[in-house]
């Protein structure tokens, strides 16, 4: 899709969909779990069992509010164009496309 043009030289993950804020299964992953790539059959899953993802799952949800997002905020400046542009943006799970009707809310 050109997104990552000239920015690989081999295999590369770009986007996985739904997103860990968005309550996606990639938030559940933790340090030293094991993904299994299937690059034949479009597959990216996690080495553990469904009572492991369910436990993973009530403690994030568990966190009320603060349930998926970073442990630690980034610190990191943001522009006001950036902002702008994220106020009138859909998700990446959606595409990343400008929805106006957002400046209605």
């Amino acid at each position: 899709d050109g997104r990552f043009s000239g920015g690989t030289s081999g295999l590369c993950i770009g986007h996985v969909s739904p997103e860990a804020a968005q309550g996606g299964a990639i938030g559940l992953i933790e340090s030293g779990d094991i993904i299994d790539i299937d690059i034949p059959n479009r597959l990216i899953s996690v080495d553990l069992n469904d009572n492991e993802l369910d436990a993973r799952r009530k403690a994030t949800q568990a966190k009320g509010d603060d349930a998926w997002k970073p442990a630690k905020p980034r610190e990191r400046k943001v522009s006001v164009a950036l902002r702008a542009y994220a106020a009138l943006t859909t998700s990446a799970a959606r595409g990343a496309v400008r929805d106006v009707s957002q400046v209605e809310k």
